[in-house]
């Protein structure tokens, strides 16, 4: 009998600019986190409908690629899992409302902030 693979949280990263989905990833990856990567929230909306049961911790730029953005992305996470540990990060001011439960970030972030959230993510 081969033996079970230990349970790894999976974290959904969706980011237009590609170093700084990269700098996440691998920092989550760091962390034991499994990651999926989208720079659409068109992707990770797809990554949504079919594992938004699995996922601890989604992070969101709110200017994407594509028409949807990372709030209205926030919107479905927590439509489709209402205990996701959702962050929304700009370098702007939201002029959207965010989900219950959501949180903003302001850019620029640390990054340990984005492992003390992975951390949190886990114990949710």
């Amino acid at each position: 009998m081969g033996q079970a693979t230990p349970f790894r949280a999976t974290a959904l990263i969706v980011e237009d600019d590609a170093m700084q989905r990269e700098m996440l990833c691998v920092l989550l990856e760091e962390s034991g986190y499994q990651v999926i990567q989208c720079e659409s929230a068109e992707a990770a909306e797809r990554v949504l409908d079919n594992n938004a049961g699995a996922l601890c911790l989604m992070l969101t730029d709110v200017q994407l690629a594509g028409r949807m953005n990372g709030v209205e992305l926030a919107h479905v996470a927590k439509d489709r899992n209402p205990k996701l540990d959702v962050v929304v990060t700009s370098g702007r001011p939201l002029k959207q409302p965010l989900p219950d439960g959501a949180k903003f970030w302001a850019k620029p972030w640390a990054p340990l902030d984005v492992l003390r959230e992975a951390e949190i993510a886990q114990l949710s």
